[in-house]
């Protein structure tokens, strides 16, 4: 969020759609929430909505975050990462990913070979949580009783679909040679 913060805080014209990040909508409160208290312009939109906007020229540029990133620039999110990073470069728009550089594993190389990609329980997939208009938090089921749910958390985008990595040393080229030379003392990790 600092990028957005910043250019915010800066008067640039910022505006932000808020994936809701299903299936535990932490877009839909988390993001949302902290956008709404430093005052900057958002609305929340389904998750599949993303590349609808990009082909009608509603974005300019899609930032991600990430847990972690590969010693080539392969970045694993949340899952739905990889599809907005292919709407993104399917209508010509920058993907960028914002990571601390804790973030960067540099003994893993290829992200999709390599990370393991954990499956979570089924409630998350299952059940929506949300408060009711008398104020109150209820959870329900959403799928018909004796439907399977498979639930993967993270996917992995691979480098070059990731135009850079913003991280705290600047924006970077999702490359081996652009992270070594950003980080000498970590790259020989």
């Amino acid at each position: 969020m600092a990028p957005i913060y910043k250019a915010h805080l800066k008067g640039l014209a910022v505006h932000v759609w808020v994936d809701e990040t299903r299936p535990r909508n932490q877009g839909a409160s988390l993001t949302a929430w902290e956008l709404s208290h430093q005052g900057v312009p958002h609305a929340v939109i389904a998750d599949n909505t993303g590349g609808h906007l990009m082909q009608h020229g509603l974005v300019d540029l899609v930032i991600t975050g990430a847990d972690r990133v590969t010693a080539q620039g392969d970045v694993c999110n949340k899952i739905g990462t990889y599809l907005k990073a292919l709407a993104a470069r399917d209508n010509s728009l920058p993907f960028y990913a914002a990571v601390p550089s804790s973030t960067i594993d540099f003994t893993l190389g290829d992200g999709i070979a390599e990370i393991p990609i954990e499956q979570r329980g089924s409630e998350e997939v299952a059940t929506m949580t949300g408060r009711t208009a008398d104020g109150r938090i209820e959870t329900v089921t959403v799928v018909p009783d004796g439907s399977p749910v498979a639930n993967y958390a993270f996917d992995v985008t691979p480098a070059r679909l990731v135009t850079g990595l913003i991280t705290e040393r600047g924006v970077m080229a999702a490359t081996r040679e652009a992270l070594a030379a950003s980080f000498p003392k970590r790259e020989g990790q």
